[in-house]
């Protein structure tokens, strides 16, 4: 069982267009199909129809991502206090072994407020520390800030600009952001600055500064999206547009294509795999991730597949030394190959 946390991708926005499919198809090809897919719908859970919202994004995944053969559970952890809250073992039951995890669109103070604390958030952070990647988009991607962005109280209510706290996501790696979408908006047109997340740059620089100094912002341009991967300690920009690193008068940006290393974020440090985790929640994870390891046998990664083959050209050839040199490359990978006579069998070493 893995120890290393899986990848995060904080998409800005388009997780249903081209772009969001690009970089989804890259992530979920890091695993071997079926892929299990948890779709959280707590960002939205205060909307009447979250449970149409959700369905959508799980049609589109089972129909433009059909190579990886999705498997997709809704989980409708809706509203703390009712029969859907996120504090329901039976809902978020299907968190514990997702191979992602994906949170999307709706409010991003919504989102704190019915997830922090709260058995799905618990659960979403021990699979993540046992390898299941994370997608964050939209409102989520908000929501996981240590300083979050009220959109909506802002921008639709006429609150005055300010920071709320959110759920703080990268804060057990020693990182304090404040991630904010929609960085390059421009449906305000000539009249309406609506960047920086719908609030405007003027605006958005009077509440830069009421930020701790540790606080980095992550502008996300719209159709863009930032991947934390926490075994290269990289982060890579995919999408239309840039992602934009901005601390006191400092600022960086960097475009598709691009990696910058994870401590461009900040003082990154590597967290005690449970730390911060309910000790029952991790073991609850813990224990649905063996019996799903023990119910489907281990699949050989294409580097030992493609040793199988070589060594296989080698016996045709009669290079017998060749031949076992490669048996000891493919036990070395974990795997004994067995000479049967319709062909190489695999079996994972004990």
């Amino acid at each position: 069982m893995s120890l290393q946390p899986g990848p995060v991708v904080l998409l800005s926005s388009g997780e249903t267009a081209a772009s969001g499919r690009r970089v989804l198809d890259w992530l979920l090809g890091r695993w071997i199909p079926p892929v299990r897919i948890a779709l959280l719908e707590t960002p939205a859970g205060f909307q009447p129809n979250s449970e149409l919202v959700a369905e959508k994004v799980a049609d589109f995944m089972r129909h433009h991502l059909q190579n990886h053969q999705l498997q997709v559970d809704v989980v409708p952890a809706r509203k703390l206090g009712t029969p859907f809250s996120p504090d329901n073992p039976q809902i978020v039951a299907p968190l514990r072994q997702a191979d992602v995890i994906y949170a999307g669109a709706g409010s991003p103070t919504y989102a704190v407020r019915h997830l922090r604390g709260t058995l799905a958030w618990y659960t979403l952070l021990a699979r993540h520390r046992l390898g299941a990647g994370v997608v964050f988009a939209s409102a989520a991607t908000i929501a996981a800030s240590a300083q979050a962005l009220p959109v909506y109280e802002i921008y639709k209510v006429g609150e005055d600009p300010h920071w709320t706290p959110g759920l703080d996501l990268f804060g057990a790696y020693g990182l304090s952001l404040a991630l904010v979408g929609h960085w390059d908006n421009t449906e305000g047109g000539a009249d309406l600055d609506t960047s920086r997340g719908f609030i405007g740059q003027a605006r958005f620089e009077q509440l830069r500064a009421t930020l701790p100094p540790q606080v980095k912002v992550v502008g996300i341009d719209e159709h863009t999206a930032l991947v934390v991967d926490f075994a290269s300690k990289t982060c890579q920009v995919m999408g239309l547009g840039g992602v934009t690193l901005c601390q006191e008068d400092e600022e960086q940006r960097y475009l598709d294509g691009q990696t910058f290393p994870i401590t461009e974020l900040g003082p990154f440090s590597m967290p005690a795999p449970r730390s911060g985790i309910p000790v029952g929640v991790w073991e609850q994870v813990e224990e649905a991730q063996l019996q799903e390891r023990a119910a489907v046998p281990p699949q050989p990664p294409e580097e030992v597949l493609a040793l199988v083959a070589e060594r296989e050209a080698a016996r045709a050839r009669r290079e017998w030394s060749k031949s076992d040199l490669l048996r000891d490359q493919i036990e070395a990978w974990g795997w004994d190959v067995r000479d049967t006579p319709s062909g190489p069998e695999l079996v994972a070493s004990s």
